[in-house]
């Protein structure tokens, strides 16, 4: 899944579990549930077996998307002050969210072809459940409206 509804929904969480002990983890947790909603992404895994490194056309939607990801994070915790512990919360949770993501980024961008990380990649992969481009991206947009409904509502 795109990093947006991950952040979206761990950003959803944290403004209805205002305790970071308790959203944190859910944060993190949520991660592996979205991975079994149908979706589509780039198929990083696969490009770089094939060419050594993500295509370009991958890595600018990798790029517009965790933008996207860390503008919308940021707009909630800025939601969120005066209150600052809550905004920093809010941060933290929106990073626990794709903190398993994270991990492999090293491994498609910098080059880093560590043996924990592969392993790592094939376990996310053993979670996900692809979809075709149109579908995978329409599941991933109900997922951010029904995130982004949860949080302002």
């Amino acid at each position: 899944m795109l990093e947006t509804p991950h952040v979206v929904v761990g950003a959803a969480i944290a403004t209805k579990v205002v305790n970071p002990a308790l959203s944190i983890p859910l944060a993190l947790g949520s991660h592996f549930l979205l991975e079994k909603i149908p979706h589509w992404n780039p198929h990083l895994n696969q490009e770089t077996e094939k060419y050594g490194q993500p295509t370009k056309k991958s890595t600018q939607i990798v790029i517009a998307d965790a933008t996207t990801a860390l503008v919308f994070g940021s707009f909630v915790a800025y939601q969120a002050l005066p209150n600052t512990g809550h905004a920093i919360g809010i941060l933290a949770t929106c990073l626990a969210s794709v903190l398993p993501d994270l991990i492999e980024a090293p491994y498609f961008f910098l080059h880093i072809r560590k043996e924990a990380i592969k392993k790592w990649i094939k376990f996310q992969k053993s979670l996900q459940v692809d979809a075709p481009i149109s579908w995978g991206i329409l599941t991933q947009l109900v997922v951010i409206a029904v995130g982004a409904w949860w949080i302002f509502s």
